[in-house]
């Protein structure tokens, strides 16, 4: 078996392992009934093996050399500068509110929803940006060295999480549709040569533990800062031609 075919071999057992993971978890967590719901602290073990996968693989020579073959098959390629990451990093966080839209009740109303990807959303750019000025990765096309993590994708499993926190009692397809969108985010991302695995691992662990903290987080916000106080949050999607930046408004 050639390098190549190795390389593709990894990538698929490892995003088959993680949907069955996942895929798994929902479909325990839809059966469990709590009277008295706790953090169930096991949650993190998914995006605490993605993270670590990421930090070990800046040094680890075999994790870099899977790295490599990766780029190398991609430059090999006539196509590989598709946009479709700029719109699908914020497909399954939009979904939410779709699905509200279409009269699809979530778990959380608009207010307590919005708070929470805001929230989110706060945590991913933080430790995003902070580890891209911390740690210097030059990225596969060396367009920058600010490769790690991938921002794209972590703001993708942030929504793909989200998606299934809010309809994990409605449906589990509702948060594996997400998780099959987030994935093909990062497939993109290394497709583009915009981003190593390793990057792109690290950004879906850093997503999803974004969204699981920001729930987490939620009833101390409620009792200790917003209390009862009157919250209107406004999304605004704006297009510059070449990425799509979604803001989110709140006022109190």
């Amino acid at each position: 078996m050639d390098n190549i075919k190795k390389v593709k071999l990894i990538i698929f057992i490892f995003l088959f392992s993680f949907l069955k993971i996942n895929a798994q978890k929902i479909e325990s967590d839809s059966i469990k009934i709590d009277k008295k719901p706790s953090f169930n602290y096991q949650s993190l073990i998914v995006p605490t093996i993605l993270i670590s996968y990421g930090i070990v693989g800046l040094e680890n020579d075999g994790l870099k050399s899977i790295n490599e073959d990766i780029h190398s098959h991609i430059i090999n390629q006539n196509y590989h500068n598709s946009r479709v990451d700029n719109f699908t990093q914020y497909a399954p966080a939009l979904s939410v509110y779709g699905l509200n839209a279409l009269g699809i009740k979530g778990k959380n109303n608009f207010k307590d929803r919005t708070i929470i990807l805001a929230t989110a959303s706060l945590i991913v750019t933080t430790t995003t940006l902070g580890l891209k000025s911390m740690i210097t990765v030059n990225r596969p096309d060396n367009s920058s060295d600010d490769s790690f993590p991938s921002g794209h994708v972590a703001k993708s499993f942030m929504g793909a999480e989200f998606l299934y926190q809010e309809y994990r009692e409605v449906s589990p397809w509702y948060g594996i549709t997400g998780y099959i969108v987030a994935a093909g985010t990062g497939a993109l991302r290394i497709y583009n040569d915009k981003h190593w695995l390793t990057d792109v691992v690290a950004g879906a662990g850093i997503g999803i533990l974004s969204t699981k903290v920001a729930y987490l987080i939620k009833p101390f916000l409620d009792k200790k800062i917003l209390k009862s106080k009157t919250i209107s949050s406004t999304i605004l999607p704006t297009y510059d031609g070449e990425n799509l930046v979604v803001g989110i408004f709140v006022s109190f």
